[in-house]
């Protein structure tokens, strides 16, 4: 599949929004970066870092996915566009009001069940200072 024109890519992108409103659960993953040509890297002893510089600025590339796995491959939708330099600013701001109006509906992820757990890991055995588990849950003990 190629890259959408900038209106398809608002409409299917609207469309995909509009279909997650629709569900119970779900993921839309928004992700954007610098399109890089395969030009062979011209880095000198001087200037270690020229891709961060380039001659001429690079389009951005944007896509949306609304993040099915292996098991549903069939269901899962790919959007993607290139956006030239000279278009950035009417893009984004086109772009922040399509995600803004889609994103209102969205629920934010339920996080009580984490929080629940780390209260729990608290008033354990490393609170009462003794030995116990210390972040990222290694055991710490002093060697002498």
């Amino acid at each position: 599949m190629g890259h959408l024109t900038h209106d398809e890519f608002f409409s299917k992108l609207t469309n995909l929004f509009e279909y997650r409103k629709n569900q119970d659960h779900g993921t839309i993953n928004l992700v954007q970066k610098r399109l890089s040509y395969s030009t062979p890297s011209q880095s000198t002893d001087t200037d270690p870092l020229t891709d961060l510089n380039p001659a001429t600025p690079l389009p951005v590339l944007i896509r949306a996915t609304n993040a099915k796995g292996k098991d549903k491959r069939t269901e899962k939708v790919k959007l993607s566009t290139i956006v030239e330099p000279a278009d950035l600013e009417t893009f984004y701001g086109r772009y922040a009001d399509v995600c803004k109006k889609g994103m209102g509906a969205l629920k934010p992820r339920d996080r009580t069940k984490r929080k629940k757990q780390s209260r729990k890991k608290k008033t354990g055995p490393a609170a009462a200072g003794g030995p116990g588990v210390g972040a990222g849950g290694t055991s710490m003990m002093a060697i002498p």
